[in-house]
């Protein structure tokens, strides 16, 4: 049996908006995602939220639903109680472009200056050999769907945006860490370019990306917390100091 649900919805662009307030039909096994495409398909054609898969891999539909960071498609209507209202709003730490939709141009800036996977010289394609325990490493942070959920929730760019500037966010840090750890990349000290270039001084490690990531991915306890140790392991580690000199 279906009910109506209330639903709040932000309206607007880069210039301002408001909230507005919608009531809807709700289905068994619906989410979110579903409720939006019904309020497009009957009373707002022209609301913009973005989406793609429709299955949680694309990481295109993320928003903020009830303030905090989710995937617009495996946001469950179940999961809420039939007289609450839900509010949909897009994600904080980003441009606004129009409703639901973000700039989040941000995150491929960054992304750019991480440098590529770097193989020794003189290994040929198919000549890359790894123990499993060093694939096993790093293989939890290529479950990463580019949701960018976990950087708006950081607060270190969502309550300061001049942070933008010098810190790439848990996202790249964690390519930073998975790079770091590959035991065949020759790129010139990669926690070091993580201290220095990414910002890696301003994570206070509180979880909150670990939180909010769909792939359950440990973002801090198996990528930024051991990256730190490991800057901190070089640049204050008396005999590692020596043996730089």
């Amino acid at each position: 049996m279906g009910y109506q649900a209330r639903f709040r919805v932000w309206r607007g662009s880069a210039e301002g908006g408001e909230l507005r307030d919608f009531t809807a039909e709700v289905n068994e096994g619906e989410v979110v995602l579903d409720i939006l495409h019904r309020l497009q398909a009957t009373q707002c054609p022209d609301l913009a939220v973005r989406w793609n898969c429709k299955a949680g891999k694309c990481g295109s539909c993320s928003a903020e639903v009830n303030g905090r960071p989710k995937l617009l498609c495996m946001t469950r209507m179940s999961t809420f109680a039939e007289d609450e209202t839900i509010t949909v709003t897009p994600m904080r730490t980003f441009p606004v472009l129009k409703d639901l939709v973000c700039d989040v141009s941000y995150n491929y800036v960054k992304a750019r200056e991480v440098p590529a996977f770097q193989p020794p010289a003189d290994l040929g394609p198919g000549e890359y050999r790894m123990q499993q325990v060093d694939v096993a490493r790093s293989q939890e942070f290529r479950k990463c769907i580019e949701c960018f959920l976990c950087q708006d929730t950081c607060h270190v760019i969502r309550d300061h945006e001049p942070n933008k500037e010098s810190f790439s966010g848990p996202r790249f840090l964690m390519r930073v860490a998975e790079l770091e750890m590959h035991p065949l990349d020759t790129a010139e000290d990669r926690a070091e370019q993580a201290r220095g270039d990414h910002g890696l001084g301003q994570c206070n490690i509180t979880r909150c990306c670990t939180e909010v990531c769909p792939e359950h991915i440990q973002i801090t306890d198996n990528a930024l917390i051991p990256l730190k140790e490991r800057v901190a392991d070089r640049r204050y580690d008396p005999l590692r100091w020596l043996f730089r000199r």
